[in-house]
């Protein structure tokens, strides 16, 4: 069972209408403070979401290597009582940064950062570009994942960068380490690490994941290959009640992982494949010990499609879910709970779209997080379109809901 106990919708005061059909949105939770980002607006509540206060990425920093261009992730380290917010900037020449910002109290002008360019990991990389960044926490780590795309837009790399917490309590530089691969992109930390972050990517070429971990204190990433069931990444055909699409830009990245209960978990998007009639959510759990395959929960559906999966264990380790469903409905959000014994989810929807985006363009990614105080719940973001088809129509949401 699925129970909502909050629904927020953030409207324009939130936003500053600042908003994209590919929304991005990110939410972090303190005992007292939400704090959400997405394309192209950060904004803060401290009264549990009664009141908001935008927060304008393009002018909270200045713009002194290049301007503020697009994702952004927010998360709250509760042992160290700090938000963590990211936030990718454009090309400036050949190459951008990731801004990675600090502060107390998430409000505005109380922000301190570091930035990170291509070049500043290895100084051959100077004609390369950040994109699709993750966040996620271990127990002594901060970790962000990223692609390395060239001048001409294509994919060079996939990499992670691990950080020490205890460094970002301070001013000074903080220790860090990374980690390369051409074997896969857009790489997927997991929620719920513990001493040691397991991430992954998907390969479809190869009807497999490839699954990496990298302990807390260790120098070096293990690498495996675990074969899979296939699926199809393209022939993401899905049309709203107006015969309209909203998964024109949908991938099978990787989009959704955790680790909880001595198993790993991961989710991403699929096209339409045997038994499958509709785009859905392709799942896969392993044994953290043995790396055997011991599930594949797919969320899918005979009459809409499934997209856009994000997870996270509460801290009970049950799996929460946010994603998005549409078909026989415009684009809806809907949070979700796996039955690990049934390998089945069960979902309830937190709102439903009045209009299909332009061009058909939505995602790339949402959140969903434990709850910072209540073992059995998670916080979740998500959006919709509600009385048009423009950007400055998306509604953002941030969503408390329980098993």
């Amino acid at each position: 069972m699925v129970t909502i106990t909050s629904n927020l919708a953030l409207d324009d005061t939130a936003t500053g209408t600042q908003t994209g059909t590919v929304g991005e949105p990110s939410v972090g939770m303190s005992s007292s403070t939400l704090f959400v980002t997405g394309n192209w607006y950060a904004t803060r509540s401290a009264d549990g979401g009664a009141t908001w206060s935008l927060l304008d990425p393009f002018t909270e920093f200045p713009a002194d290597r290049g301007m503020f261009c697009c994702d952004q992730l927010v998360t709250y380290l509760s042992t160290e009582r700090l938000w963590v917010w990211l936030l990718q900037y454009s090309k400036s020449g050949r190459s951008n940064i990731f801004r990675l910002a600090v502060s107390r109290t998430a409000a505005a002008g109380t922000w301190r950062w570091w930035d990170v360019a291509p070049a500043d990991l290895d100084p051959t990389w100077t004609d390369v570009w950040f994109d699709f960044p993750h966040l996620e926490v271990s127990t002594k780590n901060l970790w962000l994942t990223f692609n390395h795309y060239d001048a001409s837009d294509r994919w060079v790399r996939a990499g992670a960068i691990r950080y020490a917490r205890a460094d970002l309590k301070g001013t000074g530089p903080l220790t860090r380490r990374h980690w390369t691969t051409t074997a896969v992109g857009s790489l997927r930390l997991v929620s719920g690490a513990g001493t040691s972050m397991w991430f992954a990517g998907s390969d479809q070429a190869h009807r497999s994941l490839r699954l990496f971990q990298w302990p807390d204190d260790a120098p070096d990433v293990t690498a495996w290959t675990i074969p899979v069931t296939a699926w199809n990444d393209t022939d993401f055909v899905s049309n709203g009640p107006d015969g309209q699409p909203w998964l024109s830009r949908c991938d099978d990245r990787i989009t959704g992982a955790w680790r909880a209960g001595g198993r790993l978990g991961f989710l991403w998007s699929a096209g339409r494949g045997p038994g499958r009639p509709q785009p859905y959510i392709r799942g896969v759990t392993l044994d953290e010990q043995s790396l055997a395959v011991l599930s594949e929960p797919d969320l899918w559906s005979q009459n809409g499609a499934w997209a856009y999966p994000a997870t996270a264990p509460n801290k009970r380790g049950v799996i929460g879910l946010s994603a998005f469903f549409g078909g026989p409905t415009q684009p809806a959000h809907a949070v979700g709970v796996l039955d690990q014994q049934a390998n089945t989810w069960t979902t309830k929807t937190t709102a439903t779209s009045t209009d299909s985006p332009q061009a058909g363009k939505w995602g790339d990614y949402v959140v969903c997080r434990a709850h910072p105080t209540k073992s059995t719940s998670w916080v979740a973001s998500g959006y919709t379109l509600q009385g048009g088809k423009d950007r400055r129509n998306i509604e953002p949401r941030v969503v408390v809901f329980r098993s």
